[in-house]
């Protein structure tokens, strides 16, 4: 007889609500809508004091990272309060793809190993930033890219495109043919499209040659990545939820404040049922993003399922937020002075971010075995 699964805890505890009001307060000092607007119109929108501070004088960046290596020893619990609060913000940190994708890799691989744990050490204290060299869009569940060559000593050929944060990277995780390598990111080329999110803009990588450190086996190097993939696909949907908030937050301010017909824009009943449910909308993705951290941190047997159903949600309701946020603001909704067009943005792209609302939805299908129509 199967154990039945133990119900989610979806509520915060009083370490995650006093973790919340710490970010938020540093957020709203140091990151507030202009400071953002500002960054992006130079291309570069990392700001190295603001991570600093998150990272070492919160400790955020090592949430995942055991103590023993150095860092804070929590859960994606907590991950995913950190990542609600930068949604909420739109903060250009490479929070997703350091603390979360590349530390999960590095936690994936034998952590015993001098090399391991160093580079581990070094991301919990925020000295430095780690990105994994693979395509943002790449989907919990999806074969891998071609892998880089490696030519012999640690000589790594390859390319690999839409590598978010790779600009703000001290080092690049690289997938071989010969295993997981660490790539000073100094040693390799970046070209940077035109990106649709300013505040993550993603670059190609060219590696000619460069030199890595192996830290992995093919076989330990893609099953860390797997399961990285799966923790940070789930605490996106915490990323989302906070984008999702911000956005029916400020259009409840702003329409409670326009007057049109000598009357609040919203009294009107039109407005009201939309506005409803939006919220309605905000409040399931709260649940489903709650779940999926809870099941991510208690390592529970139906993780991937929770996290598909969180993605596949979650990312639609991020979206629709911000749409109804730019249509409700009307004339100054569309302008650039109002952040509404970067909380959009960030809710486009997290859309395509570690899978398709329609890829997760056909995990959900092969996890739950719905046949297909």
């Amino acid at each position: 007889m199967t154990a039945e699964r133990a119900p989610f805890d979806l509520l915060y505890s009083e370490t995650e609500v006093e973790l919340r009001s710490a970010v938020r307060a540093l957020l709203a000092d140091r990151c507030d809508a202009a400071t953002v607007l500002a960054r992006a119109e130079t291309g570069r929108p990392h700001d190295p004091h603001l991570w600093r501070t998150l990272a070492t004088g919160i400790g955020a960046a090592g949430l995942l990272v055991p103590e023993k290596l150095g860092g804070q020893g929590a859960s994606h619990r907590e991950a995913a309060v950190v990542l609600e609060e930068l949604g909420r913000s739109v903060a250009p940190l490479p929070y997703l793809t350091s603390s979360v994708l590349a530390t999960e890799i590095l936690l994936g691989c034998d952590t015993s190993t001098p090399e391991v744990a160093a580079l581990l050490g070094e991301l919990a204290t925020g000295r430095q930033i780690c990105v994994p060299a693979l395509p943002l869009t790449l989907a919990p569940g999806a074969p891998l890219p071609n892998p880089a060559r490696d030519a012999g000593g640690g000589a790594l050929t390859g390319t690999v495109t839409s590598v978010a944060d790779a600009g703000a990277a001290d080092v690049l995780l690289v997938i071989a043919d010969t295993g997981l390598h660490a790539v000073p990111a100094a040693s390799v080329t970046l070209t940077a499209p035109v990106p649709l999110d300013l505040t993550r803009p993603p670059a190609g990588v060219t590696l000619d040659g460069s030199p890595g450190t192996r830290l992995a086996d093919p076989a330990t190097a893609r099953a860390a990545v797997a399961g990285a993939l799966l923790s940070g696909a789930g605490l996106l949907a915490s990323e989302q939820l906070g984008v999702a908030e911000w956005c029916l937050t400020e259009t409840v301010g702003y329409v409670r404040g326009r007057h049109q017909f000598n009357r609040p824009v919203g009294s009107f009943q039109a407005l009201k049922h939309r506005l409803a449910r939006l919220w309605l909308d905000v409040a399931s993705a709260r649940a489903a993003a709650r779940a999926a951290a809870d099941a991510l941190a208690t390592g529970a047997p139906d993780a991937p399922l929770t996290v598909a159903v969180a993605q596949a949600y979650c990312s639609g309701v991020a979206v629709r937020a911000a749409e109804e946020c730019v249509q409700l603001h009307g004339g100054i909704g569309m302008t650039w002075e109002h952040p509404a067009h970067l909380y959009l943005k960030r809710a486009k792209a997290d859309s395509l971010t570690l899978g398709t609302a329609g890829h997760h939805r056909g995990l959900v299908a092969d996890f739950a075995e719905l046949p297909a129509p």
